[in-house]
């Protein structure tokens, strides 16, 4: 779908989507617990459609009523065919985990993106513990074939967390116990407390000290009833939004919820941003921005908007500390930088993020976001800065995660427009 965004002065509220990383480890962990889950306020879309998919295939029987899912887990068995992931990482490396639990070969694949993705480091470790792994040169498709056991195993922290998430979900349905040493740096190390906290409510016993975490193994998962939070790295498109545009509101917003991305608040108060909290909303309203430097090694998710954020902030402004977006839906450090010089900013990637000169305002243009959602989200929230139309082909590509995304900047007051092509 093409589309243009032709930015507005946007003023009003908008309820910000659920937390996809919540959605994809409830869906999860209710397909192990032995009987029944009820998942409300979950996140629909691609992504979390994949894992639900997933979860079926092992098993569970699952019914979606709107926004809230009922899933009855703990009979799981293989997977009688491929399980297709489409273009969720998070699906593909949790469910490889889950896999390693059988005795048979489970093959797991996705789209062409998915398939460039890295998946070395979860296979390396899974073969430690006695799992028979195949892939393709170390990307999807791969082949798991377990059964695993469990035990003492080590892996590197500087890629994905998600391949921590992997083992530490697993853990509790295997038949000893686990521990898993992180190896040097953990990256996006938030997610893995988002992990261990919804674990944790599904009955698992886990500890972490220092960089090793414990899981008591055998116990399996019992049914919980999780509403899943708000997902704050969806929240900061219609922040930043406000940020530059006007004055947004986003309600629903959980401020203890474990999100690393919930740093998007201080970020636009540093950045010069109005913020102002009441209860589970936050208002952000336009004012003059300065440049910032901020590492991004916890929160990489938010690096595209960021990006855009500071494009006009006066000064120099310099993102760092997330190498690991080169391995993202697209390689975001380029992708990220070829967006904002395709409309005019000054900016330049750089090993672990990018440098931006602040201009005053930039030109608009056509966009290639690759079909990344954040990318695409981030350039339409650039619009607000732009003198003309940012143009985008696969603008549909925001279901992976923000299915609403265009109606909302469409409510807000930005101009939206579907083009021919």
């Amino acid at each position: 779908m093409r589309m243009a965004f032709s930015g507005g002065s946007l003023k009003g509220t908008v309820s910000s989507p659920p937390s996809k990383s919540h959605t994809h480890r409830a869906f999860f962990l209710s397909s192990m617990a032995d009987g029944d889950s009820r998942i409300t306020n979950c996140l629909i879309s691609d992504d979390t459609l994949s894992t639900l998919g997933a979860t079926e295939s092992i098993g569970a029987a699952v019914q979606r009523r709107g926004d809230e899912v009922l899933i009855s887990g703990g009979k799981l068995h293989a997977p009688k065919g491929t399980v297709d992931a489409g273009n969720s990482g998070t699906t593909l490396r949790i469910f490889s985990g889950i896999a390693s639990m059988f005795d048979e070969w489970v093959t797991v694949t996705g789209d062409d993106s998915l398939r460039k993705r890295p998946m070395g480091p979860l296979l390396e470790a899974l073969g430690r513990m006695g799992v028979e792994c195949r892939s393709d040169g170390g990307n999807p498709p791969v082949e798991i074939r377990g059964s695993n056991k469990g035990g003492k195993v080590a892996i590197e922290g500087g890629v994905s967390s998600q391949f921590i998430t992997s083992l530490l979900i697993t853990s509790p349905m295997l038949a000893n116990d686990v521990e898993i040493e992180i190896e040097g740096k953990t990256v996006s190390e938030p997610y893995l407390d988002v992990t261990t906290h919804i674990m944790r409510l599904f009955g698992a016993d886990v500890v972490k000290e220092k960089n090793i975490f414990r899981v008591k193994g055998g116990t399996g998962y019992r049914p919980y009833d999780y509403a899943v939070p708000a997902d704050f790295s969806s929240a900061a498109f219609p922040l930043v939004a406000g940020a530059l545009g006007g004055e947004v509101t986003v309600k629903g917003l959980q401020m203890d919820d474990p999100q690393g991305d919930r740093v998007i608040i201080d970020i636009l108060k540093d950045a010069g941003a109005s913020v102002s909290i009441a209860g589970d909303s936050v208002t952000v309203k336009k004012r003059d921005l300065k440049a910032q430097e901020i590492d991004i090694g916890k929160c990489p998710d938010l690096f595209p908007v960021l990006a855009v954020l500071l494009s006009t902030a006066e000064g120099t402004s310099r993102l760092y500390g997330a190498p690991q977006l080169r391995f993202k839906e697209s390689d975001r450090i380029r992708t990220t930088a070829d967006m904002l010089k395709a409309i005019g900013a000054d900016a330049e990637g750089t090993d672990d993020g990018c440098v931006i000169r602040g201009k005053k305002k930039l030109a608009g243009g056509v966009v290639n976001n690759e079909g990344d959602h954040r990318i695409m989200m981030a350039a339409a929230v650039a619009s607000l800065l732009c003198e003309r139309p940012v143009v985008m082909e696969e603008a549909e590509c925001c279901s992976v995660s923000y299915p609403e995304f265009p109606e909302h900047m469409r409510s807000l007051g930005m101009k939206v427009e579907e083009k021919d092509p």
